[in-house]
This record gives C-alpha cells, sequence and structure tokens, in this order.
C-alpha cells in the first residue's frame, strides 16, 4: 500500500487532539455575571483576562462540543503576528497612525502568549524562532522586495527581513528556493496543550466550563440550552466559523476550510540533513496559501487552503480527498526526500472569513452583547488580542489597545446565495490561477492583483 493511499484512509483526527472526560454538560438555569458562547482560544482568553483583573467573577462558558473542538484545537499551530488584511487596507478603513498601533500590537501578542504560559505554567511547546517565507521563482523574490520595500515606506522598517538564497537555505532545506522573507514575530505553539492548558487555569481561577451544551439561542443577557437558560447581563459569542449556524447570523461570516497534514517523527539524521531540526514556521510565497512547522516531537505538520466553500454556508466533518493530497504533493516538493515518510494524521477544520476580511472584537453597551472572531486563519494570536480588548471592554478600563480599529468594527453582510457560492469559489480557484500563472509566465499574476485588490486582504 502506497504512503498516499494509506493517508487517504486516516480520520478527521488532529495530531494536537487528546480524548479527555468530558464536562457535564449545563443541567439547569443558572447565573452569572459574563456568559461565554465557546470555549476556544477567544472565549477562554476572555475569561482568563477577566478573571486575572477581578478575582471572584462569575464566568461561565458554554461549548456545543468540547474544548477546542473547532480552529482552536485544528489550526497548524502559528502564533504569528500577521493581520488578515493589509496595512494599507487598514490605513484606508481608519487611518495610517492606526494601521501601525494594529500592527505593535499584534507584535506584541505574540510576546505576551509566551508571557503568559511562562507565569502559568502552561507547557504548549511555545517556541518563538520567528517565520520564513521562501520565495521559489521570480515572481515571489520580486514579491519579497515588495514587500521589504511597502513596509518599510509605510513606517516599519524592520518589519521584514529580506534574504538572498544562500541564508534562506541555510534555514530550511526546502528544493528550489531562491531567496526568503523572515520575520521574528511569529512564535509555534502545539494548539492542544494551549487550549486545554487554558481551560484548566480559568477553572483554577474560578471559571465554570460547561461541555456538550449547545445554545440553541442567543441573545442579549440569556442563552438558551436545550436544559435551561444561562443568564447574564454580558453575553459574548465566541464561535467563530460556526457564527454563521446561529440565528440572523447565516451571512455574517463564511466557513472556509484549511486542510492539514502530519509526518510520522522524522529521525533526528534526517531532520539535520534537511534543516529541519528548529521551531520555526515556515511556507513559501504562492497565493493558495501553505504553512507548515516542526513540532516538538519531531514531525512535519503541512497544511493549506483550496477546499471549495460549500453552497448555504454548509458545515461538514468531511475531508477533501483531493485537497489532502495536492498538499502532499506541495510536501514531497518541498522535501523530496521524505516521499515514503509515513502520514500519521490528517485533519480539517473551518475557519471564520468576514466579508471585508477584517477580524472585529467588540461590545454593545446597551444589549451587553459582545462578540470577537472573523480571523480567517489568523486567530491563534488574534485571539489573545481579542480577549484583553474584551476584558477592557467588559470591565470598563481604559488602555490605549481599546482604540485599535478592530473595536467595534462592523463587516458588511456577506452576499446571499448563489452569488456567495460564486464569489468565495471564485476566489480560491483565482488564487489558484495566481500561482499557474507565475509558473507559466514567471512574472507577478495579474488574477492575483485583482483578487487583492478586490479583497484588501494578502
Amino acid at each position: 500500500m502506497t504512503v498516499r493511499s494509506e493517508m487517504l484512509k486516516l480520520p478527521n483526527l488532529p495530531l494536537w487532539f487528546q480524548d479527555t472526560p468530558r464536562r457535564p454538560a449545563m443541567q439547569q438555569d443558572s447565573d452569572c455575571d459574563v456568559a461565554i458562547v465557546g470555549a476556544g482560544y477567544t472565549g477562554l482568553w476572555t475569561a482568563y483576562y477577566l478573571l486575572k483583573a477581578r478575582p471572584g467573577l462569575r464566568v461561565t462558558l458554554i461549548d456545543r462540543e468540547h474544548v477546542g473542538f473547532g480552529a482552536s484545537g485544528r489550526n497548524g499551530g502559528w502564533a504569528s503576528a500577521i493581520f488578515p488584511v493589509s496595512l494599507h487596507q487598514v490605513a484606508k478603513l481608519s487611518s495610517h497612525a492606526d494601521a501601525l498601533h494594529l500592527q505593535a500590537a499584534m507584535n506584541d501578542t505574540v510576546d505576551e502568549i509566551g508571557r503568559v504560559l511562562a507565569v502559568e505554567g502552561i507547557e504548549a511547546d511555545y517556541a518563538k524562532q520567528g517565520l520564513l517565507s521562501l520565495a521559489r521563482s521570480a515572481a515571489q523574490l520580486e514579491r519579497v522586495a515588495g514587500t521589504v520595500g511597502a513596509s518599510a515606506a509605510f513606517g516599519l522598517p524592520d518589519q521584514w527581513q529580506a534574504l538572498d538564497a544562500q541564508a534562506a537555505s541555510a534555514m530550511v532545506g526546502v528544493q528550489g528556493v531562491r531567496g526568503g522573507l523572515y520575520t521574528q514575530h511569529c512564535a509555534l505553539i502545539h494548539p492542544g496543550k494551549l487550549v486545554r492548558g487554558l481551560a484548566r487555569l480559568v477553572e483554577s481561577l474560578g471559571a465554570t466550563i460547561h461541555e456538550d451544551t449547545p445554545a440553541t439561542r442567543i441573545a442579549p443577557r440569556c442563552v438558551t440550552t436545550p436544559n435551561g437558560q444561562l443568564r447574564a447581563p454580558i453575553v459574548l459569542r465566541a464561535t467563530e466559523a460556526f457564527t454563521c449556524q446561529q440565528q440572523g447570523q447565516k451571512r455574517s461570516v463564511v466557513p472556509l476550510y484549511s486542510l492539514v497534514l502530519a509526518t510520522e517523527p522524522l529521525s533526528a539524521e534526517l531532520r539535520a540533513a534537511l534543516k529541519l531540526d528548529h521551531r520555526r514556521a515556515f511556507n513559501d510565497l504562492r497565493h493558495l496559501r501553505v504553512y507548515a512547522q516542526m513540532t516538538a516531537d519531531g514531525r512535519l505538520v503541512f497544511g493549506g487552503r483550496g477546499a471549495p466553500y460549500r453552497l448555504g454556508s454548509k458545515m461538514t466533518s468531511d475531508l477533501v480527498d483531493g485537497i489532502h493530497a495536492k498538499l502532499h504533493d506541495t510536501l514531497v516538493e518541498f522535501f523530496p526526500a521524505l516521499r515514503d515518510a509515513r502520514i500519521s494524521h490528517r485533519w480539517g477544520g473551518a475557519l471564520g472569513v468576514a466579508r471585508d476580511f477584517c477580524p472585529s472584537v467588540g461590545l454593545d453597551e446597551g444589549t451587553g452583547m459582545a462578540w470577537a472572531g472573523g480571523y480567517v486563519g489568523d486567530g491563534v494570536a488574534t485571539s489573545n488580542l481579542a480577549g484583553r480588548l474584551l476584558c477592557n471592554l467588559i470591565l470598563r478600563r481604559d488602555e490605549p489597545i481599546n482604540r485599535l480599529p478592530i473595536v467595534n468594527h462592523r463587516s458588511p453582510l456577506w452576499e446571499r446565495e448563489p452569488l456567495r457560492w460564486l464569489g468565495v469559489n471564485f476566489g480560491l480557484t483565482a488564487a489558484g490561477i495566481g500561482d499557474d500563472e507565475e509558473r507559466l509566465t514567471g512574472r507577478p499574476s495579474r488574477v492575483a492583483r485583482l483578487l487583492e485588490a478586490l479583497t484588501g486582504a494578502h
């Protein structure tokens, strides 16, 4: 049996998953000070900062499945300072100064996560060694220069560093490297250890977590569940991609899928030969994004986008064999020596995308309804920033980060179907066409440039 055929028989089970006893479901009406729907990073970080700031606050989290069931337990493990919308687009939406403030806050957030883990004794395999984006074509190499130049002109000369072929190849042994783009503002984590550690931490601080407790209705001051109502003056919706399944929220975000593979642990000799004996995030500069990391136990985790959007924002746990096969092809393209390396895990999960690709955090003081999400796959770090912002908004604490342009930002609604299906899948197809165009022409893609102009994303 081939590596490919064995891989395609694997179930949808993240490498990060650990089967632990379920917390009891909510069984009756309950009252608290802050009710949080969703026990992923956003909800848990918010609970953490609230309880550190105000011990004794009654905070209750509920989740339809279990802690970390969604993107918090299925991501690729990058805690990066990447914001899904370009800073030029942020400046258009707000101001140049606000865009600089946002990037500084994202940079600080990568370090804040490491600080909390160290202070609280959570072992989540945190390692801050930066992010290397490889240029493997003339067009990608041109984007390296463009990114560094644009960042410096915007006022961030140290955000990115251009590397020549020799320097980039010395950092990771990917085939066909012509140069690279490096930033120090990225750390790697074990997503499962992080989300489970945060859950145990907030419980030790006094929070209550109910698993197997779906929210059938989320309304001001009251969350309805099958076994009772959870009443609170503040209700936080922290449901990311699953927000589109809630009443009145169908067009707020679209669920897009990211798919991931993990190899068996690689030998120390092989890791050294391939320059994979590090904990640095890496990818290349293609438009249809891929991402990779080496885990603390020596596995290569390799993921990417490309799974089609389903009509009506339908969400399933089905795997997309064709995309996993393409991911494996790309992994082998990067590292031909891993052609026969066994794939031990494969999985996929939905992430939330707002219509303008801009994450948001907010609180309606009139209704007590709070929200955060729409991270476009960059939520490992952004959710921590969201948790701190929500804590400030809920407790009415004034801090400089409260003026960030994502606070109380309202994204427009997505189009109705079938326009939504056509538009989203056109975007996914266009990203792939852009990569094909660059392979054929050797020049930056006009299709990709048009897509970036239409979305503001990068």
